[in-house]
């Protein structure tokens, strides 16, 4: 497939509302088998490699193979990721179940050997769960998928300050002991867990685009504020419409991405530049989930 690299800026310069990048900071999105393209980036580059591969069950942006295919060429991938990861990095890998004949195969559960054998180490595999999907009706209708959490080494960053939610019991004390009348949490809130509850992106979600099964922005912000710093590089090597692009460039990362579907690159494009113009709609972080039993769904 031919490489078509593009470096995405605004359309009209003069309606640029946000500080204007150098030119080498500007995101490099490409149309590309995602081999071919990380084949041509630096080694030990970024700090943050996060994706979502297609699971295998043939949607109209896949063609459904043999599993045992499928995990030969993430195979692949996962080694030239390897190649590219910062010595201080992290790789989060998004899947759901492959679903023969309704028997499912939960996918991280295959994929671990392929991680391990590259001497990446798993610090955690973090539970995505949402409230809406399709309904089964011979077994429980799925509303979770996993992010596993890689790093090729012990010494990682890890932001944890960033990305701290608020406590149950903000004002609690310790009522005894040395501690009696100090906080018993930390007052810039508490660890959010393995367990995240975010909305996927139904009809009805501010990012809704022609991707079947695209990432929500605020879920990737959490993994960029915690795994990177400021500055830091950031690559999704099936980049889809570019959610984890956004999500990068909304906290002043460099960032790249690819997928071989020229549909969705042109979207992402336009996401970007819709962003840089302050016109892209996004669901904020920290937004409450929609309770319908509540004034305004408690928004």
């Amino acid at each position: 497939m031919t490489l078509h690299l593009e470096r995405t800026e605004p359309e009209q310069p003069l309606l640029w509302p946000r500080e204007r990048p150098r030119p080498e900071d500007q995101p490099l999105l490409a149309c590309s088998d995602n081999l071919d393209f990380m084949r041509g980036l630096p080694g030990d580059r970024f700090k943050l490699i996060v994706t979502s591969p297609p699971y295998n069950l043939g949607k109209e942006y896949e063609s459904r193979t043999p599993l045992d295919a499928w995990l030969d060429t993430q195979e692949r991938v996962i080694g030239e990721c390897r190649r590219l990861l910062h010595p201080h990095g992290s790789i989060c890998w998004q899947v759901g179940n492959y679903v023969q004949d309704g028997e499912i195969v939960p996918l991280d559960t295959v994929l671990y050997p392929l991680f391990r054998r590259r001497g990446l180490r798993l610090r955690n595999r973090i539970i995505w769960h949402f409230g809406h999907g399709l309904h089964c009706s011979r077994r429980l209708s799925g509303r979770y998928e996993t992010i596993n959490w890689w790093t090729r080494s012990d010494d990682y960053t890890w932001n944890l300050d960033a990305i701290r939610i608020p406590a149950k019991y903000p004002g609690k004390r310790h009522f005894k002991g040395p501690n009696a009348g100090n906080l018993s949490g930390n007052p810039k809130g508490k660890n959010p867990s393995d367990v995240w509850e975010f909305p996927n992106v139904k009809s009805n979600h501010p990012e809704k685009t022609i991707h079947p099964c695209q990432f929500p922005v605020e879920l990737v912000e959490r993994l960029v504020l915690s795994m990177t710093d400021a500055g830091d590089a950031v690559l999704d090597p099936y980049m889809g419409v570019g959610s984890s692009i956004i999500a990068a460039l909304m906290h002043g990362r460099t960032v790249c991405g690819c997928d071989i579907v020229p549909e969705y690159v042109e979207v992402a494009r336009s996401r970007v530049r819709q962003w840089y113009a302050g016109t892209l709609r996004t669901r904020p972080m920290g937004k409450p989930i929609y309770d319908p039993t509540l004034p305004n769904g408690g928004h």
